[in-house]
């Protein structure tokens, strides 16, 4: 998600962005941030009638998830796909299509990239202008419980806002990389996220620091177009906050893919020289130290709220773990009455889609709507190959509650549409109260997982029983039949496994 605050990026000026400078202006909420939680509300309010300012200071709307995050990297990842088909797939060959010489060409992959991101992008600013919302380019900063200021690249006020109400959606930045002291990211050698995703050339040496969601996605994406990557995890498993089930399916298919892990393992140091980097690791616990030399790092170890220059300061707005903004769970206001605070700002799953029902449900309950939010039933997605979803606690959590639980449990390779795909490797997994068969959480790993999750996720939020769906008539065949079978297989038994 994107921060209002963020460093790159240039403004936008005044004509293709409307607002005029040295301006005062008087609403009903002031927005900062334009990623998927501030646009969202922003719309959202002014579909209630509220009279909205949204302020950004990116040169496009969005967020990291539309510019740099969700859908660039989804663009790589289907690009990165259909190379790897071709090249190492042995699906192409088995289904009679002999492929001859192939090229990559990243530039033309990178354009297409942009040019999806670009269409996104200009869409956003055609929905502000369809709702009446007002944005103004520049950098927001709060100075009371009802004023914001927007300055200039500069740091000049050029525009200042008075609110009922205002709403930080400022979103997060990469963490910095704990234990390595002045790590210089340049983003062509040692990179993030947004480096990661604009890079001129494969690097024929990949080191990944961190073993989640941004780590195996992208690290996906470059070990598919010929890079030798390496995943580098401090915890003993993947994923740490998925299932461990699940988790360790998910290395034994991307070890299959070309990938390399190394778990309970720390980088110590990281030297640049020239073009390429060195990188020290050791065991989590200690010991001897290891180096590798590589042509890229990435540094994905999770991400922090941007909250710089914010002016949370000026009106005791305090802040917890990571720089999360303190806010009452149950209505999302800080601790000034008239502020509230939404997506990767605070605590909960960074997630986009998280980030954008916070933000509906601000806006509804500040027009005093009936508002709903369930952090419990967000789900996650990898977007890996096979998909990796799930929805709701996972085994170890409930073992942890004590909670006397059955688990349902059907492999991909009994599914019909995923043979005939040849696309069987996976499952789905359901948990369910043991007693009357409702449904606690939902694991899947498979194509188009983060698609199927979402009947388990209606499940979850509405407290369906594993029988509800399992006595659901579900077309044939399609890869969805795997979740009736694991439904059924929690109830009582499958048919087809």
């Amino acid at each position: 998600m994107l921060s209002s605050l963020a460093r790159p990026g240039a403004t936008r000026s005044a004509t293709a962005y409307a607002a005029v400078r040295n301006a005062s202006h008087t609403v009903d909420l002031v927005v900062i941030g334009g990623g998927p939680a501030g646009y969202v509300g922003s719309i959202k309010a002014a579909q209630l009638g509220m009279k909205v300012i949204n302020i950004e200071k990116r040169s496009t709307l969005g967020g990291t998830c539309l510019n740099v995050g969700c859908i660039p990297s989804k663009a790589l990842l289907h690009a990165a796909e259909m190379y790897y088909g071709v090249t190492k797939g042995k699906s192409m060959a088995k289904n009679g299509i002999k492929v001859g010489s192939v090229e990559l060409d990243i530039p033309t992959m990178m354009k297409n990239k942009e040019k999806s991101v670009a269409g996104l992008t200009t869409g956003i600013k055609g929905l502000f202008k369809k709702n009446k919302v007002t944005g103004l380019d520049g950098h927001g900063t709060i100075t009371g419980p009802n004023t914001v200021n927007v300055l200039d690249e500069k740091g000049a006020v050029i525009h200042e806002v008075t609110a009922k109400n205002i709403m930080i959606a400022v979103g997060s930045e990469p963490s910095p990389l704990p234990g390595v002291k002045d790590l210089v990211v340049d983003e062509k050698i040692i990179v993030t996220s947004t480096g990661a995703l604009a890079l001129e050339q494969v690097p024929k040496k990949m080191i990944v620091v961190g073993g989640g969601v941004i780590g195996l996605e992208l690290g996906s994406v470059w070990a598919k177009l010929g890079s030798e990557v390496k995943v580098v995890e401090f915890m003993d498993t993947l994923m740490p906050f998925a299932d461990k089930e699940v988790a360790t399916a998910t290395q034994r298919i991307l070890k299959k893919q070309g990938l390399k892990f190394a778990l309970a393992t720390k980088v110590v140091d990281v030297k640049v020289s020239g073009k390429t980097a060195t990188v020290s690791t050791q065991k989590a616990s200690g010991g001897e130290t290891s180096t590798e030399e590589v042509d890229c790092v990435l540094v994905a170890v999770g991400r922090r709220p941007y909250t710089e220059n914010l002016g949370l300061d000026t009106v005791g707005i305090t802040t917890g773990r990571n720089g999360m903004i303190d806010v009452n769970t149950e209505t999302l206001a800080t601790s000034v009455p008239s502020i509230y605070a939404v997506g990767d700002a605070i605590t909960g799953p960074m997630l986009a889609h998280k980030a954008e029902e916070d933000a509906v449900f601000v806006v509804e309950s500040i027009a005093g709507k009936h508002a709903h939010l369930n952090w419990d039933s967000v789900p996650s997605v990898i977007y890996t190959h096979p998909e990796v979803a799930w929805v709701g606690r996972n085994e170890e959590e409930l073992k942890a509650a004590g909670v006397d639980y059955k688990k349902g449990f059907f492999p991909m390779m009994a599914n019909s549409r995923a043979r005939a795909n040849d696309e069987a490797e996976g499952f789905v997994k359901v948990l369910v109260e043991k007693e009357n068969g409702r449904i606690l959480g939902a694991h899947l790993i498979g194509v188009g997982a983060g698609e199927m999750v979402l009947p388990l996720t209606i499940g979850y939020e509405y407290g369906a029983s594993a029988e509800d769906i399992a006595r659901t008539c579900t077309a044939h065949p399609t890869f969805s039949e795997a979740i009736k079978e694991a439904c059924m297989a929690a109830v009582d038994k499958p048919i087809h496994f």
